[in-house]
């Protein structure tokens, strides 16, 4: 027992209490899909309805394997990773738009070939850029007066990735735009500057959208949310009858019956197929989950020892849960239709793999190890924010 103590210790590092919780998450996905999926798999499957359960485990423990391998090395390395992600991701959201494969009158996808894997490059361009103006903000903390030299590349790159995504995916976009308010705010960005921020973001954002292929969509879905004369969305009328059946402890795990009606049950409406079956007890669970998530990410920020570190932390977690608290607002009804899937415990090919880079580094930084800077190599003790351990002491 001693010894697997010390294995544990000597290769899971990070804050064990943030392991616990994605391990947790994980059983939970593999036993939700497994349920979701298991009318889906008859039919196509020639009756495997294991099919979809030994696909999504695999990747599952493909992106705890790409989480560990991102909490071994040092956060710092990602600083420098960032703009080189980046620099790749402009002419893959590009070509994806122009060429990319076409699902549900959305180009968002590529086919990775010989392993025939469908790929989203959104979910590496929000991973850089996240990353990158983690990076842009922590090395300007002294300068962030100066709009040219500090603000304006900020702007720009949020701009471009936000703008290119708008073009095919609305929802992801606003998402990202929205964690990049969060960051600037939390790295001591001037209200004025981020008021500027917001007025580029709404115009590129529009533009992107009007000329992308998701306006009628978008509109269609805003519509029918904002208008409550039209009729309920057929997958959010049985959304709300997944959720009113299951009750406060549910029908059981493996009993829904909205999961052969409800279309993508096991992604976007995974929420209320986990009501139906384990009743608003089981949706309270996952709730408490996101936001004992998300404290200890933003501990993690509280603890780090630089700004780099600290931003990197609070930007990879908000993106995070907040996508999941727009997805189960969603299904139970509080925004619009989104087609967000739910991080953690929805099926996924490639983005469960971005999702355990992303944990991974949130890890690396709960380490602690100090911040170095990339010129000197000396730590860097002044680049800090207030949120971090030096507004604490």
């Amino acid at each position: 027992m001693e010894s697997a103590k010390n294995w544990l210790q000597r290769n899971l590092k990070g804050d064990p209490i943030l392991w616990a919780i994605v391990l947790l998450f994980s059983f939970i996905s593999i036993a939700v899909v497994y349920s979701a999926t298991g009318t889906l798999a008859y039919k196509k499957m020639d009756g495997n309805t294991e099919h979809f359960l030994f696909k999504h485990s695999s990747l599952i423990f493909v992106g705890l394997g790409f989480m560990w391998l991102a909490h071994r090395i040092d956060y710092r390395y990602y600083s420098r990773l960032a703009l080189y992600a980046l620099l790749v991701s402009v002419p893959l959201l590009l070509f994806t738009y122009l060429m990319g494969s076409n699902i549900n009158e959305a180009s968002r996808w590529l086919t990775i070939p010989v392993i025939n894997q469908t790929f989203q490059p959104s979910d590496l361009a929000k991973l850089a850029l996240i990353s990158h103006l983690a990076s842009m903000l922590s090395r300007r903390q002294q300068h962030l007066d100066d709009f040219w030299t500090t603000l304006f590349p900020v702007m720009l790159w949020v701009g471009i990735i936000c703008g290119l995504i708008a073009l095919t995916n609305a929802s992801t976009s606003s998402l990202l735009f929205v964690t990049c308010l969060l960051l600037m705010f939390i790295g001591r960005v001037p209200l004025k500057q981020m008021l500027v921020m917001v007025l580029i973001g709404v115009t590129v954002g529009g533009t992107a959208l009007a000329s992308g292929q998701r306006w009628k969509t978008v509109k269609s879905r805003l519509e029918s949310f904002s208008d409550p004369t039209k009729k309920t969305p057929f997958q959010l009328e049985h959304s709300y009858i997944a959720i009113a059946t299951g009750g406060v402890a549910g029908k059981g795990p493996g009993k829904s019956t909205e999961r052969n009606i409800l279309p993508h049950p096991y992604s976007d409406f995974i929420y209320a197929i986990i009501i139906e079956e384990y009743g608003l007890i089981g949706g309270g669970v996952v709730l408490f989950l996101y936001l004992a998530f998300l404290y200890r990410g933003l501990k993690t920020v509280m603890n780090s020892y630089g700004a780099f570190g600290g931003l990197l932390s609070a930007g990879l977690s908000f993106s995070l849960v907040l996508q999941a608290l727009v997805n189960m607002g969603v299904a139970v009804g509080l925004g619009p239709i989104t087609g967000l899937p739910l991080p953690l415990l929805s099926m996924g090919g490639t983005s469960l793999i971005f999702t355990g880079i992303s944990i991974g580094i949130i890890l690396a930084v709960s380490r602690g190890e100090r911040e170095i800077r990339p010129m000197t190599g000396e730590p860097d003790d002044t680049a800090r924010i207030p949120s971090q351990r030096t507004a604490y002491a």
